[in-house]
């Protein structure tokens, strides 16, 4: 799944709405002394208040928020498990009646509590029901609507939500005429931040993709290792934050620590065009043959493909790895990179580290910034001055 594809499914959810039917609703309530299952709950989601509805509408949106390989990830199962998830999740989607796609989603829940404590009561929550995704976008030139003919996905979506105590508050009877101290035992389920969940399957092209699943961690670059293991049977993958640190440790191997700023903003640039020219379409991704492409396109002359094998092979053992082109640039449009210097923190967007430079003088070095316009300091208006 691209991120055009999670946005598309993420703002379904929301109450009379054709294009998302969610048929069953599956609550579980964990303690989390015990790790036992405290109390489940099956409902058709169409019989919850419609303010309740709104509420879990609202989680289903949330465990689906954030970029791909920061908070969210596309994991493939992995191969020749003992009672894979993949199966009972793929049976539960197949399940004809409610109560068996129920069991299936215990045996999930079973999974999650096996070997694990949390560290408060919480509640799990499973909905099964159906997206519906126009074929084609509508015409206005014909009478054809965008819903005449629609690509129709089943899924399972889990998320996990904790449990957190009831505020402590102060009221004051109008009838009694007394100030009351308002005592709540029920614990409060925060539906606003879950800490987990997955979609399944994924879908891939208007497909249905059985073999991958949308894994949600609760913090960015923090995916669960045991979760992603254990739970969901899936092979682990790099986050954002790790395949920038190999691309960096990539280029540093083949042609060394030292790199001038226009030339970083080239190779930011032509990344970055790539990823732009491919939007549509899947997460491009760069091989060492790309990689020494856009090295030499960038002003990097000294480079080969046998040194660029040969890094690839350092850093992570793997002539043939990919990296994934969007997780290498920072974020085009905003001060993402920073400069850090021992009298000054900086920061510029990629695009304008064509602007900075380096430069020695008279065995100082200097950090210089073109500007275009008048710098102001404290409300004070720099006088320039001649650089000797």
């Amino acid at each position: 799944m691209n991120k055009k594809d999670i946005a598309d499914i993420r703002k379904q959810f929301k109450i009379d709405n054709d294009r998302m039917k969610i048929q069953d609703i599956f609550n579980v309530y964990v303690m989390k002394e015990s790790s036992d299952i405290y109390h489940q709950q099956s409902q058709p989601f169409d019989m919850l208040d419609q303010d309740e509805q709104e509420l879990f509408m609202h989680n289903f949106k949330k465990v689906l928020t954030g970029q791909l390989d920061e908070k969210l990830f596309e994991l493939k199962f992995q191969a020749d498990m003992e009672n894979p998830s993949q199966l009972i999740l793929h049976k539960g989607l197949l399940s004809s009646e409610a109560e068996d796609w129920k069991e299936q989603m215990l045996q999930m829940v079973e999974k999650m509590l096996q070997d694990r404590q949390y560290e408060m009561d919480v509640v799990i929550t499973f909905i099964r029901g159906e997206y519906l995704k126009p074929m084609k976008k509508p015409n206005d030139e014909t009478e054809d609507s965008e819903r005449d003919t629609v690509y129709s996905h089943s899924f399972t979506l889990c998320t996990i939500n904790k449990t957190q105590d009831p505020k402590k508050e102060l009221q004051f009877d109008y009838v009694e005429k007394e100030f009351k101290y308002n005592v709540v035992v029920d614990p409060v389920i925060n539906l606003d931040a879950p800490i987990g969940g997955f979609l399944f399957p994924c879908f891939t092209d208007h497909a249905t993709d059985v073999n991958h699943i949308l894994y949600a961690a609760q913090k960015a670059n923090e995916p669960d290792p045991q979760f992603i293991e254990d739970v969901l049977n899936a092979e682990e993958t790099l986050t954002a934050k790790e395949d920038k640190t190999v691309f960096e440790e990539v280029v540093r191997d083949a042609v060394g620590h030292e790199m001038n700023a226009s030339t970083l903003a080239s190779v930011y640039e032509e990344i970055h065009r790539v990823v732009e020219e491919n939007e549509e379409e899947d997460a491009p991704r760069l091989d060492s043959q790309d990689m020494e492409r856009v090295l030499k396109s960038s002003g990097v002359n000294e480079i080969d493909q046998e040194k660029m094998t040969s890094a690839f092979k350092n850093v992570v053992d793997d002539e043939t790895y990919e990296l994934k082109a969007q997780n290498i640039v920072p974020k085009y449009n905003s001060k993402s990179i920073k400069i850090n210097t021992k009298i000054a923190k900086i920061a510029v967007s990629p695009a304008d580290l064509y602007h900075v430079r380096q430069v020695q003088m008279d065995g100082r070095r200097y950090l210089m910034i073109e500007v275009e316009e008048d710098t102001v300091i404290d409300g004070f208006t720099m006088i320039p001055e001649a650089f000797k």
